[in-house]
């Protein structure tokens, strides 16, 4: 494992456990196995951290949110269930990120913030295209609605969020309230 992956692993775990306030630079790069000073080498601080660990999720995200089927159903399941093996496979991960979306500053928040925008754009464009009779603010309220269940999944009891059929009842929750949106 190269140096700036076991950086971003250990952050994701003392992040989760204390929260990003809670950790100084020299305990995470102890942590990591290195002096706090020596961390800089890799990142320039915490911050930066924190906005590459966003990043990261954010491109695995990003990168299921391209249309790949004619249906559109069929694109907003694999969609829907892309983003429920996310969250259940990155719960620390998801957790940090609502927990400490306000601790990202600028410039990585700026950068991170209309990246999120475009995101969520493709979001809506996924569930418009099924519903395209559907108001603006009702596509725009189902994809919050949508991502608020799924990653809702990072506060789970762990036990609970490893239930086999998990995808199925996910995708069944937010399918059939979106479903709402035909009239």
């Amino acid at each position: 494992m190269d140096r700036d992956r076991k950086i971003l692993d250990t952050a994701a775990a003392v992040f989760y456990e204390k929260g990003f306030h809670g950790v100084g630079v020299d305990e995470l790069g102890k942590r990591a196995g290195l002096s706090g000073p020596a961390l800089y080498r890799h990142f320039s601080g915490k911050d930066e951290i924190l906005a590459a660990l966003f990043n990261e999720a954010l491109d695995e995200l990003v990168s299921a949110t391209a249309p790949v089927h004619d249906d559109p159903d069929k694109d907003l399941d694999r969609l829907i269930r892309h983003h429920v093996a996310f969250a259940v496979g990155h719960r620390h991960l998801v957790n940090i990120y609502q927990r400490e979306d306000r601790s990202l500053v600028d410039p990585w928040k700026r950068q991170f913030d209309r990246r999120r925008r475009q995101y969520i754009g493709r979001w809506e464009t996924a569930i418009a295209r099924c519903f395209p009779d559907a108001a603006a603010d009702e596509i725009a309220a189902g994809t919050q609605a949508c991502l608020g269940v799924i990653f809702s999944i990072a506060y789970w009891p762990a036990k609970l969020a490893q239930t086999p059929a998990l995808a199925d009842l996910i995708t069944g929750f937010a399918t059939a309230g979106l479903a709402r949106l035909r009239g």
